[in-house]
């Protein structure tokens, strides 16, 4: 079999490649039209970021059967077209884990001992050892904002460091933290009020842009000393910089900025601020690592193995397949509203229940949307088929599942149900029609029919007339407009409580959320984007 190695994955990942018997060529000065006309001659290629692999390019490959991405990241590859022609496209996930928190260790033992400003001071011909006096990170208060691999692995290196860390993320089993030696927070503001130093770990989406802003730096203790190891756009430079200025931050350490390659930040040349050029995997071993582990991937694919980071849609027997594929979307949503309306503590188990005929097919592959559903945009590493039962069990989330071959009032029902500690949250739905809509049953304890769109809300309230009124007003104020609603009907005929969900054709805004819930008449409100 032929293998195209187009750009360089190291010495090690090649070598791999030709013991296991493969033709392998190296494409590294090939432009996007040779590779046009080449790509039809092999079996599968290796990238890293610089090479596109798009529809026009998988369209012309008509050997191909991998497409292994030496790195974490898949932005560069059209998944959706190679899953339509049955190319497995992998990547090497865990490659700079270990390197990314070595990485923020360095920085933290750089901001606390300013060994930056030091040696730039020393080698300039100054002896001012007076004015770069540190401090010690022994007995400090480390708080870890996003405990995915990354920020466990900076954790168990803090520790051996002496330091007490404290981290929070709701989405993980609270039993795991303590087998860590982590103290769980119930909230970032938990970590913000005893941390000395604060590094977070999340991944970049809506949820979790600007998470450090004015509001969480106010939090924080005065002195705290900050890092971003992460992503840019986690924090907003000039809360960050009026946070430094006013005393309230005593440092910072970036290696990753809202705009990148950049040579002029607000922050370049702050005497208590050291940056680096987004290093956080940027070592041999790392680059060696992630060659080596997408060149396992292409043996595994062409010797029939099981290829174990696959990003796209695992073997399915194809009539089980059949069966399974208009729940795969309904799936996903309820794992996604499951985990948006519970309560965000900490996660300790999720049940996915199968009734009806459903029930009697190989539905593996519906669970597995579950989990997707409940931990997309919640962990610091990519969430997809393959990895998402691996992903929840690190996290310590038991994952569960049920069949029953019959279903009351429907052919077909999903139940999901997330325990956070002492509270149950269930979702239920169905699909519905030629065409196999999902709709959603349940949520909050009430009962509805709604046909799922991409925008939904969900309200909680006192049961009062003039609340859906009062919804309406200020969606409209907000300028969206209400596709549909429906009120919940809960078992509780004396609750004053009732719940209503809508769909709108834009996302709802969190200030309309945040608005409603100060009021005394709404209990809570929710908004999900599916």
């Amino acid at each position: 079999m032929k293998v195209l190695v187009k750009e360089n994955i190291g010495e090690s990942g090649v070598e791999l490649l030709r013991q296991a018997g493969f033709d392998v060529a190296l494409g590294y000065d090939w432009s996007a039209d040779h590779l046009l006309e080449r790509i039809a001659d092999y079996d599968a290629i290796l990238i890293r970021s610089a090479t596109t692999i798009d529809a026009d390019v998988l369209a012309k490959a008509s050997n191909l059967r991998i497409v292994a991405r030496a790195g974490v990241g898949v932005d560069n590859v059209d998944v959706t077209a190679a899953t339509r022609l049955g190319v497995v496209v992998a990547n090497a996930p865990q490659s700079n884990v270990v390197t990314a928190a070595e990485h923020t260790m360095a920085l933290l033992l750089a901001l606390a001992r300013n060994v930056p400003q030091a040696h730039g001071s020393l080698v300039a011909g100054r002896w001012d050892r007076a004015k770069f006096t540190g401090v010690e990170v022994h007995d400090k208060v480390l708080g870890i904002i996003g405990f995915g691999r990354i920020g466990q692995l900076v954790a168990h290196r803090a520790r051996g460091f002496g330091m007490r860390v404290v981290a929070f993320d709701a989405y993980m089993a609270e039993e795991r933290f303590g087998e860590l030696g982590v103290e769980r927070a119930a909230s970032a503001e938990d970590v913000y009020a005893v941390a000395d130093f604060v590094t977070v770990h999340l991944p970049k989406n809506a949820d979790t842009e600007d998470f450090l802003d004015a509001d969480a730096f106010a939090a924080m203790k005065d002195g705290v000393r900050v890092l971003n190891v992460a992503r840019g756009p986690l924090v907003v430079d000039q809360a960050l910089k009026d946070a430094l200025d006013s005393g309230k931050v005593a440092g910072a350490a970036l290696d990753v900025f809202r705009e990148e390659p950049i040579t002029e930040h607000p922050l370049f040349g702050y005497p208590n601020v050291v940056v680096t050029p987004h290093l956080g995997a940027s070592t041999a071993e790392a680059t060696d690592r992630a060659g080596f582990q997408a060149a396992e991937q292409v043996v595994a694919a062409l010797t029939g193995a099981p290829v174990t980071t696959a990003v796209n849609v695992p073997a399915i027997a194809a009539d089980d397949l059949l069966a399974v594929e208009p729940f795969v979307g309904l799936c996903l949503s309820l794992g996604r509203i499951a985990a948006a309306i519970a309560p965000a503590t900490s996660l300790e188990a999720l049940e996915v229940e199968f009734l009806g005929h459903v029930a009697e097919r190989d539905h593996r592959l519906l669970t597995i949307q579950v989990v997707k559903g409940v931990l997309q945009d919640h962990t610091e590493e990519g969430v997809n088929d393959v990895n998402a039962l691996a992903l929840a069990a690190e996290r310590g989330i038991a994952v569960s599942t049920t069949s029953r071959p019959v279903a009351r009032d429907f052919t077909d029902l999903v139940r999901v149900t997330v325990r956070n500690g002492e509270e149950t949250t269930r979702v239920v739905g169905t699909v519905l029609g030629q065409r196999h809509r999902p709709h959603l049953l349940q949520a909050w304890g009430s009962r509805f029919n709604v046909q799922l769109e991409p925008n939904l809300a969900v309200f909680r309230y006192r049961d009062q007339p003039g609340m859906l009124g009062r919804i309406g007003t200020a969606l409209g104020d907000a300028g969206i407009n209400i596709v549909s609603a429906a009120v919940g009907h809960g078992g509780d005929a004396e609750s004053d409580e009732a719940v209503v969900l809508v769909t709108a054709d834009a996302p709802v805004p969190s200030s309309v959320l945040e608005s409603m819930r100060a009021t005394a008449d709404f209990f809570d409100a929710r908004a999900i984007s599916l």
